[in-house]
Parts: structure tokens; sequence; C-alpha cells
């Protein structure tokens, strides 16, 4: 069977006409991301920023407790820091493997750090500055969560008068689509449709893309390879394309699920997150 990919942007992407029907997404970066200890600055140098370690002290804390009590997952609001102690919170942080970028019912713009499952939250105005600046702790940020789909419609529109020329296939998969939004599975577990093993044509994937619209979610997740995911305008329907380290398109999929799990930062990468942290704050104790 031939190889058929989505659209996409970058290296080995499809005409820009194609393109045009597809979502507006993060632009791929390459390589592999793996942990590696943050660059610090000398205690001596950070001795004035105390509410940067108060703010760290407290996030310790919170890791310590995630999973224990609501008041683990409340966020830890910077607003307030100056240049300063922002930067050193940014120092030990680092930027880890998953960024997202959401533009529904408010602006924002989140990073994971290197400590799995801490996302750095910055909600931006309309002229792009940021208004408020948090830390949350958990799988993926309530406002994933709670925001993606709050303005999707509830299934996707599958009666078709007349379909465009050299779509085939994108029907029956729309009629899947919507019978797995309706009926979700009992244990939670996302439906995936494989699109890579499908026989599409182009117009199948543009069509496809058309019906279920285009979402405020997208996030790129980043390890061997790359994971680049878009939320749709259908509720709880993600479009999550897989990639190499070369960029190539691998696997193409649609998950019907609340958040996709690749996105997510797992219990026991939490759990490391917090024994982590606590060897970094040693050296400022």
């Amino acid at each position: 069977m031939s190889e058929i990919n989505i659209p996409v942007t970058g290296p080995g992407s499809q005409p820009a006409e194609i393109d045009s029907a597809l979502p507006d997404i993060l632009e791929l970066p390459s390589g592999m991301d793996t942990y590696q200890t943050p660059s610090l600055p000398e205690p001596e140098e950070v001795v004035a920023l105390g509410a940067a370690k108060r703010c760290l002290t407290q996030l310790a804390a919170r890791l310590d407790a995630h999973g224990l009590t609501d008041d683990a997952a409340a966020a830890i609001d910077l607003t307030g820091l100056d240049a300063a102690n922002r930067q050193l919170i940014d120092q030990v942080l680092g930027e880890g493997e998953v960024s997202i970028r959401f533009d529904g019912t408010v602006q924002a713009r989140i990073q994971e750090s290197v400590l799995a499952g801490v996302w750095r939250v910055r909600w931006v105005d309309a002229s792009g500055q940021v208004s408020k600046d948090g830390i949350e702790i958990g799988a993926i940020p309530a406002l994933v969560v709670d925001q993606t789909f709050a303005g999707a419609v509830p299934r996707v529109d599958a009666e078709f008068p007349e379909l465009p020329d050299g779509v085939l296939n994108a029907p029956a998969l729309l009629t899947e689509v919507n019978d797995k939004i309706e009926t979700p599975a009992a244990d939670g577990r996302a439906h995936v449709i494989n699109l890579t093993l499908l026989p599409q044509t182009e117009q199948d994937l543009a069509f496809l893309s058309e019906c279920l619209g285009q979402g405020s979610v997208s996030v790129l997740s980043r390890g061997y390879g790359n994971c680049r995911i878009s939320s749709t305008n259908t509720r709880h329907v993600w479009w999550v394309q897989y990639f190499n380290s070369q960029d190539k398109n691998i696997l193409n999929t649609l998950e019907i699920t609340s958040v996709p799990e690749v996105a997510c930062a797992a219990p026991e990468d939490i759990r490391d997150s917090a024994s982590r942290l606590h060897e970094i704050l040693e050296v400022y104790q």
C-alpha cells in the first residue's frame, strides 16, 4: 500500500493549496529531548531572591502532596514577581517536552518544564502581552481539560447530499466518529482511528479536516521524534500526527478522548519531578 500523509507544514509537505485546508498548527522542531539538570546560578547570586525561592519551596510541597489533596493542584501565581525572581524560576524549571497554544475562550501559552507535570501557564491579552503568569501541577493544565471543547459542536454533520470529487472513505469515518463520541469507552480509553493504515485520498483527508473543523488548541510533544496534536471543532476529537527525528510523518490518527495521552504527564513522572526539585533546592538551603 502506498503511503498517504495528511498535508502538513514543513519538509516533505503537500503543496500550499492542499495545506490551506488544514489547521494552522505549531512548527515542528527536530531532535530528541531528554531530562537535563537545569543550569543554575550560584547560591550567593540569589540571596535576595526570596520570593522566587518561596514559590519553588511551595511548588515542591505541592508536588509531594500531588494526588493526595485538592490543594496540590492549585495554581501558584507568579504575576506579581519582579523580573529577577521570575528569571530564577525560569532557570530552575527550564523547558520540557510539551508546548501548548490555547486560542479559545481565552488565550494562553503553556510550556511544560523539565520537571514532568509542572506547567508554566501564561495568559496573554489581544496584543500578545502576558496578563497572568502561573505554575500548575498535573497531567495536563486544567484550562486544556475544561475549555478546549467549550464552543465545539457535539457531533459531525454526516449528511452529505453530494460529495466533492475524490472523496471516497471519509463519510464512513465520520459516521464512526459520531458513534464513538456518543458512546465512549466505559474505561475512558481513547478510540483511535489510524488513518495511515486506511485507504485515504488527499481529498478524503481534506474533507475530514473541513468537516471536523479547526479547534482552539495546538500541542507539540517532543521526545523520540515529535508529536503534533490539534483539537478540532468537534467535541473530543483530536488530530494526532507522529513524526520521526527527520520530521517524516510516520503515523496519522484521529483520537476521540478528552485529552490525548501522549500530551499528558504520567503519575510516576510527576513523583520523579518532586524528587528532582528537592535535589535542586538543596543547593539553596
